[in-house]
């Protein structure tokens, strides 16, 4: 395939493919560069007080919902891998993140058959974390944090990057089992 057919230019994945962030398809789409690039960043934008990625978040947020909803929970920020992490203060005053993202979700969930539009479940589970993590991994605060939801009292562990993708992808087999059982 050459560029002239893709809208945009192409990145090398962790696994060697090209990947359009801009023109994504579901077959461009593997699991192991999703998890990798998941497990080395950070969330908060690294203002935290330990490294602690978007890889060991899915997972936690995967091991919070019904059996039904975890592969969603575990790829709800599968588009990061390829677009990264970007704060939730941030993300609006992007102009195209947005839409780029939703593009990178469609690819994905097309690829993993999963519903186009994230599950509210999943959405709550996700914001509820938040106050888990902040509880964890935040310093003093400067002001209050109005949280939508109570914590959830999971535990983080802060995994290395290596530990995170071998976690990730444990999950990941491990669902895809059960759906296929």
């Amino acid at each position: 395939m050459t560029n002239e057919t893709r809208k945009g230019d192409w990145m090398q994945t962790y696994t060697g493919r090209q990947f359009w962030p801009m023109d994504p398809r579901p077959e461009d789409v593997a699991i192991e560069d999703i998890a990798h690039a998941l497990s080395h960043q950070c969330r908060y934008a690294g203002h935290c007080r330990r490294f602690y990625s978007v890889a060991e978040h899915s997972i936690l947020v995967s091991s919070q919902l019904p059996p039904e909803l975890r592969l969603w929970g575990l790829l709800h920020d599968a588009s990061e891998a390829y677009l990264v992490d970007v704060p939730r203060p941030v993300k609006p005053y992007l102009t195209g993140y947005r839409e780029a993202e939703d593009r990178v979700m469609r690819a994905i969930c097309e690829r993993f058959d999963l519903p186009p539009e994230m599950p509210a479940a999943v959405k709550r589970v996700d914001n509820a974390i938040l106050a888990d993590e902040k509880a964890a991994l935040m310093g003093p605060e400067p002001a209050e944090w109005h949280l939508p939801e109570p914590p959830l009292g999971i535990r983080i562990v802060f995994m290395a990057p290596p530990e995170a993708t071998h976690y990730f992808m444990e999950e990941f087999k491990f669902l895809m089992a059960k759906a296929w059982s």
